[in-house]
Protein backbone atom coordinates (compact mmCIF):
# COMPACT_ATOMS: atom_id res chain seq x y z
CA UNK A 1 0.00 0.00 0.00
CA UNK A 2 1.80 3.47 -0.86
CA UNK A 3 2.06 6.13 1.43
CA UNK A 4 -0.96 8.15 -0.05
CA UNK A 5 -3.19 5.52 0.22
CA UNK A 6 -2.42 4.87 3.68
CA UNK A 7 -2.75 8.01 4.78
CA UNK A 8 -6.29 7.99 3.03
CA UNK A 9 -7.27 4.70 4.71
CA UNK A 10 -6.47 5.87 8.03
CA UNK A 11 -8.35 9.52 7.56
CA UNK A 12 -11.41 7.52 6.45
CA UNK A 13 -11.64 5.94 9.71
CA UNK A 14 -14.87 6.94 11.56
CA UNK A 15 -13.31 6.68 15.31
CA UNK A 16 -10.22 8.54 13.72
CA UNK A 17 -11.81 11.91 13.74
CA UNK A 18 -13.18 11.59 17.87
CA UNK A 19 -9.61 10.89 18.72
CA UNK A 20 -7.48 13.77 19.92
CA UNK A 21 -4.93 15.74 18.27
CA UNK A 22 -1.99 13.79 19.46
CA UNK A 23 -3.18 10.62 18.96
CA UNK A 24 -4.25 11.33 15.41
CA UNK A 25 -0.74 12.36 14.75
CA UNK A 26 0.47 9.45 16.17
CA UNK A 27 -1.99 7.20 14.21
CA UNK A 28 -1.31 8.57 11.00
CA UNK A 29 2.42 8.44 11.03
CA UNK A 30 3.25 4.84 11.75
CA UNK A 31 -0.34 4.06 9.20
CA UNK A 32 1.75 5.59 6.53
CA UNK A 33 4.99 4.11 7.45
CA UNK A 34 3.86 0.69 7.88
CA UNK A 35 1.43 0.53 5.52
CA UNK A 36 -1.65 -0.29 7.80
CA UNK A 37 -4.71 -2.13 6.03
CA UNK A 38 -7.93 -0.92 6.43
CA UNK A 39 -8.95 -3.67 8.49
CA UNK A 40 -5.54 -2.93 10.83
CA UNK A 41 -6.63 0.84 10.36
CA UNK A 42 -9.88 0.69 11.97
CA UNK A 43 -8.72 -1.88 15.12
CA UNK A 44 -5.81 0.51 15.52
CA UNK A 45 -8.49 3.98 16.33
CA UNK A 46 -10.53 1.46 18.10
CA UNK A 47 -7.86 0.22 20.79
CA UNK A 48 -6.50 4.57 20.54
CA UNK A 49 -10.43 5.35 21.34
CA UNK A 50 -10.33 2.93 24.20
CA UNK A 51 -7.55 4.35 25.82
CA UNK A 52 -8.89 7.56 25.03
CA UNK A 53 -12.29 6.98 27.03
CA UNK A 54 -11.15 4.91 29.88
CA UNK A 55 -8.41 8.02 31.01
CA UNK A 56 -6.00 5.53 31.13
CA UNK A 57 -2.82 5.85 29.15
CA UNK A 58 -2.63 6.37 25.29
CA UNK A 59 -2.60 4.78 22.43
CA UNK A 60 1.37 5.23 22.52
CA UNK A 61 1.93 4.17 25.92
CA UNK A 62 0.56 0.19 24.17
CA UNK A 63 2.58 0.60 20.87
CA UNK A 64 4.96 -2.24 20.66
CA UNK A 65 8.27 -1.42 20.65
CA UNK A 66 10.65 -2.34 17.62
CA UNK A 67 13.43 -4.61 18.30
CA UNK A 68 14.18 -5.42 14.66
CA UNK A 69 13.87 -2.32 12.68
CA UNK A 70 15.65 -3.90 9.85
CA UNK A 71 13.18 -6.63 8.99
CA UNK A 72 10.60 -6.39 5.88
CA UNK A 73 8.06 -4.00 6.96
CA UNK A 74 4.77 -6.90 6.09
CA UNK A 75 6.74 -8.58 9.26
CA UNK A 76 7.28 -5.78 11.30
CA UNK A 77 3.87 -4.35 10.79
CA UNK A 78 2.38 -8.31 11.46
CA UNK A 79 4.27 -8.31 14.71
CA UNK A 80 3.37 -4.77 15.80
CA UNK A 81 -0.57 -5.06 15.42
CA UNK A 82 -0.19 -8.31 16.85
CA UNK A 83 1.65 -7.18 19.69
CA UNK A 84 -0.63 -4.09 19.81
CA UNK A 85 -4.25 -6.45 20.29
CA UNK A 86 -2.19 -8.81 22.79
CA UNK A 87 -1.46 -5.51 24.93
CA UNK A 88 -4.98 -3.92 24.61
CA UNK A 89 -6.44 -7.11 25.49
CA UNK A 90 -4.05 -7.62 28.78
CA UNK A 91 -5.10 -4.19 29.61
CA UNK A 92 -8.83 -4.84 30.12
CA UNK A 93 -7.97 -7.73 32.08
CA UNK A 94 -6.88 -5.27 34.79
CA UNK A 95 -9.46 -4.34 37.11
CA UNK A 96 -11.14 -1.12 36.49
CA UNK A 97 -10.52 1.65 38.79
CA UNK A 98 -12.08 4.99 39.40
CA UNK A 99 -10.69 8.13 40.44
CA UNK A 100 -11.33 9.68 43.73
CA UNK A 101 -12.09 13.25 42.50
CA UNK A 102 -15.54 14.04 41.51
CA UNK A 103 -15.31 16.06 38.89
CA UNK A 104 -16.23 13.88 36.36
CA UNK A 105 -18.35 15.99 33.21
CA UNK A 106 -22.22 14.80 33.22
CA UNK A 107 -23.34 13.27 29.92
CA UNK A 108 -26.68 14.36 28.65
CA UNK A 109 -28.84 11.71 26.25
CA UNK A 110 -31.78 13.96 25.62
CA UNK A 111 -33.20 16.56 23.34
CA UNK A 112 -36.31 17.89 24.24
CA UNK A 113 -39.25 15.39 24.11
CA UNK A 114 -41.77 15.43 20.98
CA UNK A 115 -45.06 14.33 20.81
CA UNK A 116 -45.42 11.77 17.41
CA UNK A 117 -48.61 9.76 16.28
CA UNK A 118 -47.80 6.20 16.31
CA UNK A 119 -49.25 3.36 13.78
CA UNK A 120 -49.60 1.17 16.54
CA UNK A 121 -49.07 0.24 20.07
CA UNK A 122 -45.36 -1.08 20.90
CA UNK A 123 -46.26 -3.80 22.87
CA UNK A 124 -44.30 -7.18 22.37
CA UNK A 125 -40.94 -9.16 23.84
CA UNK A 126 -38.34 -7.97 25.47
CA UNK A 127 -36.01 -6.91 23.08
CA UNK A 128 -32.94 -8.23 24.65
CA UNK A 129 -34.65 -11.80 24.90
CA UNK A 130 -32.81 -15.12 23.38
CA UNK A 131 -33.05 -18.66 23.21
CA UNK A 132 -29.96 -19.53 24.46
CA UNK A 133 -30.55 -17.94 28.12
CA UNK A 134 -33.09 -18.18 30.38
CA UNK A 135 -35.75 -15.30 30.01
CA UNK A 136 -38.56 -14.78 32.06
CA UNK A 137 -40.79 -14.24 28.74
CA UNK A 138 -41.59 -10.20 30.37
CA UNK A 139 -43.76 -8.42 27.66
CA UNK A 140 -42.55 -4.89 27.19
CA UNK A 141 -45.10 -1.78 26.63
CA UNK A 142 -43.37 1.03 24.89
CA UNK A 143 -45.24 3.82 26.96
CA UNK A 144 -41.95 6.08 25.69
CA UNK A 145 -39.42 6.13 22.77
CA UNK A 146 -35.39 6.59 23.69
CA UNK A 147 -34.90 7.18 27.42
CA UNK A 148 -33.43 11.25 28.76
CA UNK A 149 -30.61 9.48 31.12
CA UNK A 150 -27.06 9.62 29.71
CA UNK A 151 -25.88 5.82 30.99
CA UNK A 152 -22.88 5.18 29.24
CA UNK A 153 -23.08 1.55 28.89
CA UNK A 154 -26.59 2.19 27.39
CA UNK A 155 -28.15 -0.28 24.79
CA UNK A 156 -31.41 1.36 24.78
CA UNK A 157 -29.98 4.47 22.84
CA UNK A 158 -28.54 2.20 19.75
CA UNK A 159 -32.68 1.08 18.92
CA UNK A 160 -33.92 4.33 18.19
CA UNK A 161 -32.45 6.98 16.40
CA UNK A 162 -30.14 9.75 17.87
CA UNK A 163 -31.49 11.04 21.12
CA UNK A 164 -34.67 11.99 20.64
CA UNK A 165 -37.25 11.30 22.76
CA UNK A 166 -41.00 10.50 21.50
CA UNK A 167 -44.11 10.43 23.15
CA UNK A 168 -47.28 8.96 21.53
CA UNK A 169 -49.77 11.10 21.18
CA UNK A 170 -52.34 7.98 20.97
CA UNK A 171 -50.80 5.91 23.79
CA UNK A 172 -53.86 6.60 26.44
CA UNK A 173 -56.32 5.54 23.42
CA UNK A 174 -54.01 2.79 21.89
CA UNK A 175 -53.37 1.17 25.41
CA UNK A 176 -57.93 1.18 26.21
CA UNK A 177 -58.43 -0.51 22.95
CA UNK A 178 -55.86 -3.49 23.89
CA UNK A 179 -57.70 -6.69 24.41
CA UNK A 180 -56.58 -8.93 26.81
CA UNK A 181 -57.16 -12.70 27.52
CA UNK A 182 -59.25 -12.50 30.89
CA UNK A 183 -58.05 -15.41 32.16
CA UNK A 184 -54.43 -14.80 31.82
CA UNK A 185 -51.52 -13.79 34.07
CA UNK A 186 -49.62 -11.05 32.09
CA UNK A 187 -46.19 -9.35 33.40
CA UNK A 188 -45.50 -6.39 31.26
CA UNK A 189 -43.07 -3.62 31.99
CA UNK A 190 -42.31 -0.12 30.68
CA UNK A 191 -38.69 -0.04 31.37
CA UNK A 192 -37.00 -1.23 28.69
CA UNK A 193 -37.68 1.35 25.79
CA UNK A 194 -37.05 3.86 28.30
CA UNK A 195 -37.16 4.60 32.16
CA UNK A 196 -40.59 4.31 33.10
CA UNK A 197 -40.94 7.14 35.94
CA UNK A 198 -38.39 9.85 35.27
CA UNK A 199 -41.07 11.81 33.17
CA UNK A 200 -43.80 11.50 35.56
CA UNK A 201 -47.30 12.54 33.85
CA UNK A 202 -45.99 13.95 30.61
CA UNK A 203 -47.84 13.68 28.06
CA UNK A 204 -50.54 11.29 30.26
CA UNK A 205 -48.13 8.70 30.35
CA UNK A 206 -48.36 7.77 33.76
CA UNK A 207 -52.21 8.25 33.90
CA UNK A 208 -52.19 5.74 30.63
CA UNK A 209 -50.85 3.12 32.27
CA UNK A 210 -52.48 3.46 35.70
CA UNK A 211 -55.71 3.31 34.16
CA UNK A 212 -54.72 0.18 32.42
CA UNK A 213 -53.59 -1.51 35.65
CA UNK A 214 -56.35 -0.48 36.92
CA UNK A 215 -58.50 -2.10 34.13
CA UNK A 216 -56.68 -5.35 33.74
CA UNK A 217 -56.51 -7.03 37.52
CA UNK A 218 -54.66 -9.78 35.77
CA UNK A 219 -51.94 -7.66 34.68
CA UNK A 220 -48.48 -7.08 36.66
CA UNK A 221 -47.14 -4.26 35.41
CA UNK A 222 -44.01 -3.13 36.29
CA UNK A 223 -42.33 0.26 36.09
CA UNK A 224 -38.53 0.00 36.22
CA UNK A 225 -36.46 3.32 36.90
CA UNK A 226 -33.34 5.40 38.16
CA UNK A 227 -35.01 8.43 39.10
CA UNK A 228 -36.94 9.46 42.35
CA UNK A 229 -40.08 10.85 40.28
CA UNK A 230 -42.65 9.13 42.13
CA UNK A 231 -44.82 12.14 43.16
CA UNK A 232 -47.33 11.46 40.51
CA UNK A 233 -47.86 8.09 41.24
CA UNK A 234 -48.51 8.68 44.86
CA UNK A 235 -50.97 11.19 44.39
CA UNK A 236 -52.50 8.90 41.32
CA UNK A 237 -54.09 6.30 43.73
CA UNK A 238 -52.43 3.31 41.03
CA UNK A 239 -53.70 -0.05 41.74
CA UNK A 240 -51.20 -2.32 43.91
CA UNK A 241 -51.00 -5.11 40.88
CA UNK A 242 -48.45 -2.30 39.84
CA UNK A 243 -44.98 -2.77 41.30
CA UNK A 244 -42.18 -0.09 41.25
CA UNK A 245 -38.67 -1.77 40.35
CA UNK A 246 -35.22 0.18 40.80
CA UNK A 247 -32.30 -0.04 39.25
CA UNK A 248 -29.41 -0.15 41.37
CA UNK A 249 -25.88 0.45 41.65
CA UNK A 250 -22.89 1.40 43.34
CA UNK A 251 -22.44 5.45 44.19
CA UNK A 252 -18.96 4.81 42.18
CA UNK A 253 -20.65 3.71 39.17
CA UNK A 254 -24.16 5.76 39.34
CA UNK A 255 -21.42 8.75 39.69
CA UNK A 256 -19.34 8.09 36.88
CA UNK A 257 -20.83 6.14 34.32
CA UNK A 258 -25.13 7.02 34.75
CA UNK A 259 -25.52 10.27 34.44
CA UNK A 260 -28.04 12.02 35.15
CA UNK A 261 -29.59 9.53 36.85
CA UNK A 262 -30.84 9.60 40.37
CA UNK A 263 -28.25 9.21 43.56
CA UNK A 264 -28.76 6.19 45.67
CA UNK A 265 -29.48 7.88 48.42
CA UNK A 266 -32.63 9.08 46.30
CA UNK A 267 -33.46 5.74 44.78
CA UNK A 268 -34.21 4.31 48.17
CA UNK A 269 -35.60 7.51 49.80
CA UNK A 270 -38.31 7.13 46.82
CA UNK A 271 -38.65 3.13 46.92
CA UNK A 272 -39.51 3.39 51.01
CA UNK A 273 -41.86 6.15 49.88
CA UNK A 274 -43.68 3.94 47.19
CA UNK A 275 -43.05 1.16 49.91
CA UNK A 276 -44.60 3.37 52.72
CA UNK A 277 -48.00 3.33 50.50
CA UNK A 278 -48.46 -0.10 50.40
CA UNK A 279 -47.08 -1.00 46.89
CA UNK A 280 -44.54 -3.42 46.04
CA UNK A 281 -40.85 -2.56 45.38
CA UNK A 282 -38.30 -4.51 43.88
CA UNK A 283 -34.52 -4.19 43.02
CA UNK A 284 -32.14 -4.77 39.92
CA UNK A 285 -28.33 -4.93 40.66
CA UNK A 286 -28.11 -4.75 36.58
CA UNK A 287 -25.37 -4.08 35.48
CA UNK A 288 -23.34 -5.00 38.03
CA UNK A 289 -19.51 -3.77 36.91
CA UNK A 290 -16.18 -5.36 37.99
CA UNK A 291 -13.77 -3.09 39.58
CA UNK A 292 -11.23 -2.82 42.20
CA UNK A 293 -13.62 -1.93 44.63
CA UNK A 294 -16.96 -4.00 43.68
CA UNK A 295 -16.54 -6.81 46.64
CA UNK A 296 -17.29 -3.71 49.18
CA UNK A 297 -19.12 -1.49 47.23
CA UNK A 298 -21.81 -4.04 46.26
CA UNK A 299 -21.36 -5.49 49.73
CA UNK A 300 -22.49 -1.97 51.21
CA UNK A 301 -25.09 -1.61 48.89
CA UNK A 302 -26.79 -4.78 49.94
CA UNK A 303 -26.39 -4.19 53.36
CA UNK A 304 -28.47 -0.34 53.22
CA UNK A 305 -31.13 -2.69 51.38
CA UNK A 306 -31.85 -5.69 53.37
CA UNK A 307 -31.37 -2.53 56.34
CA UNK A 308 -34.14 -0.13 54.85
CA UNK A 309 -36.86 -2.77 54.01
CA UNK A 310 -38.49 -5.92 54.98
CA UNK A 311 -38.51 -8.63 52.86
CA UNK A 312 -42.25 -9.01 52.79
CA UNK A 313 -42.46 -5.33 51.02
CA UNK A 314 -39.79 -6.47 48.11
CA UNK A 315 -41.20 -8.76 44.97
CA UNK A 316 -38.09 -8.98 43.26
CA UNK A 317 -34.39 -8.64 43.21
CA UNK A 318 -32.04 -9.53 39.55
CA UNK A 319 -28.73 -9.92 39.05
CA UNK A 320 -27.39 -8.72 35.95
CA UNK A 321 -24.01 -7.44 34.50
CA UNK A 322 -22.40 -6.14 30.90
CA UNK A 323 -23.70 -8.04 27.98
CA UNK A 324 -23.41 -6.39 24.18
CA UNK A 325 -24.28 -6.81 20.88
CA UNK A 326 -21.17 -6.13 18.19
CA UNK A 327 -23.75 -2.66 17.23
CA UNK A 328 -24.12 -1.40 20.59
CA UNK A 329 -20.30 -1.81 21.04
CA UNK A 330 -20.13 0.22 17.78
CA UNK A 331 -22.95 2.60 19.36
CA UNK A 332 -20.82 3.12 23.06
CA UNK A 333 -17.73 3.89 21.36
CA UNK A 334 -19.40 6.34 18.72
CA UNK A 335 -20.22 8.27 21.78
CA UNK A 336 -16.29 9.15 22.88
CA UNK A 337 -17.54 10.07 25.98
CA UNK A 338 -15.22 9.09 29.44
CA UNK A 339 -15.91 5.44 30.63
CA UNK A 340 -14.33 2.58 31.90
CA UNK A 341 -17.21 0.04 30.31
CA UNK A 342 -15.58 -1.19 27.46
CA UNK A 343 -12.42 -1.91 29.94
CA UNK A 344 -13.58 -5.19 31.05
CA UNK A 345 -12.53 -8.64 29.38
CA UNK A 346 -14.79 -9.87 26.70
CA UNK A 347 -15.70 -12.89 25.39
CA UNK A 348 -18.61 -14.80 23.43
CA UNK A 349 -21.27 -15.47 25.52
CA UNK A 350 -24.74 -17.05 24.40
CA UNK A 351 -24.27 -14.99 21.16
CA UNK A 352 -23.00 -11.37 22.66
CA UNK A 353 -19.70 -10.31 24.66
CA UNK A 354 -19.87 -10.17 28.25
CA UNK A 355 -17.32 -10.85 30.71
CA UNK A 356 -15.91 -14.80 31.15
CA UNK A 357 -18.44 -17.11 33.30
CA UNK A 358 -15.85 -17.19 36.20
CA UNK A 359 -16.36 -13.14 36.81
CA UNK A 360 -19.87 -13.74 36.34
CA UNK A 361 -19.99 -16.20 39.35
CA UNK A 362 -17.95 -14.52 41.36
CA UNK A 363 -20.07 -10.88 40.66
CA UNK A 364 -23.79 -12.66 41.23
CA UNK A 365 -22.50 -15.17 43.88
CA UNK A 366 -21.08 -12.54 45.87
CA UNK A 367 -24.16 -9.97 45.46
CA UNK A 368 -26.99 -12.71 46.12
CA UNK A 369 -24.92 -14.07 49.31
CA UNK A 370 -24.72 -10.41 50.75
CA UNK A 371 -28.48 -10.73 51.32
CA UNK A 372 -29.81 -12.17 54.88
CA UNK A 373 -31.48 -15.32 54.70
CA UNK A 374 -34.46 -13.89 55.26
CA UNK A 375 -34.29 -12.21 51.97
CA UNK A 376 -33.14 -14.95 50.61
CA UNK A 377 -36.45 -17.25 51.58
CA UNK A 378 -39.35 -14.44 50.53
CA UNK A 379 -37.79 -12.61 47.63
CA UNK A 380 -37.69 -13.84 44.01
CA UNK A 381 -34.23 -13.79 42.91
CA UNK A 382 -33.15 -14.46 39.61
CA UNK A 383 -30.69 -14.08 37.06
CA UNK A 384 -31.83 -10.97 34.01
CA UNK A 385 -30.28 -12.70 30.50
CA UNK A 386 -28.08 -15.32 31.62
CA UNK A 387 -26.90 -18.77 30.63
CA UNK A 388 -29.09 -21.70 32.61
CA UNK A 389 -25.51 -23.33 34.13
CA UNK A 390 -25.55 -19.87 35.99
CA UNK A 391 -28.12 -20.17 37.73
CA UNK A 392 -27.52 -23.44 40.10
CA UNK A 393 -24.18 -22.27 40.97
CA UNK A 394 -25.32 -18.91 42.36
CA UNK A 395 -28.70 -19.58 44.04
CA UNK A 396 -28.42 -23.31 44.32
CA UNK A 397 -31.71 -23.55 42.05
CA UNK A 398 -32.42 -23.46 38.75
CA UNK A 399 -35.34 -23.78 36.06
CA UNK A 400 -35.64 -26.34 32.93
CA UNK A 401 -37.01 -23.77 30.86
CA UNK A 402 -38.22 -20.48 30.16
CA UNK A 403 -42.40 -21.20 30.86
CA UNK A 404 -41.19 -22.98 34.24
CA UNK A 405 -39.04 -19.17 35.31
CA UNK A 406 -41.77 -17.68 34.23
CA UNK A 407 -44.91 -19.52 35.84
CA UNK A 408 -42.70 -19.20 39.26
CA UNK A 409 -41.85 -15.69 38.90
CA UNK A 410 -45.50 -14.50 37.99
CA UNK A 411 -46.69 -17.22 41.19
CA UNK A 412 -44.23 -15.56 43.74
CA UNK A 413 -45.19 -11.99 42.75
CA UNK A 414 -49.32 -12.65 42.92
CA UNK A 415 -48.51 -14.15 45.81
CA UNK A 416 -47.50 -10.38 47.24
CA UNK A 417 -49.96 -8.65 45.09
CA UNK A 418 -52.74 -10.46 45.86
CA UNK A 419 -53.30 -9.81 49.77
CA UNK A 420 -53.22 -5.94 48.89
CA UNK A 421 -56.04 -5.74 46.51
Amino acid sequence: MDMTASLSTISEQPLFQLLKTEAKKFLTEHAVELGLSVQDCRQACEIALDFQMWGKGTIEDVWPEEKNQTAPTKVRKQRIMTLLRSNWEAYKKSDNQYPADCNTAKISAASKPRAIEKSSLGLGRCPVASPRTLCCNLQTLDAVDNCGYGCSYCSIQSFFDGKQISFDKGFADKLKNLELDAEKIYHIGTGQSSDSLMWGNSHGVLDAVIDFAWANPNVILELKTKSANVSHLLRADAPKNIICTWSLNTPTLIHYEEHGTASLDKRLDAARKVADAGYLVGFHFHPIVHYDQWQQDYGLVVERLSTLFKPEEVALVSLGTLTYIKSVIREIRKRAIPTQILKMPMVDTNGKQSYPDEIKLSLFSHVYNSFPESWKNDVFFYLCMENHSLWKPVFGYEYASNSEFETAMKNAYLGKINPRL
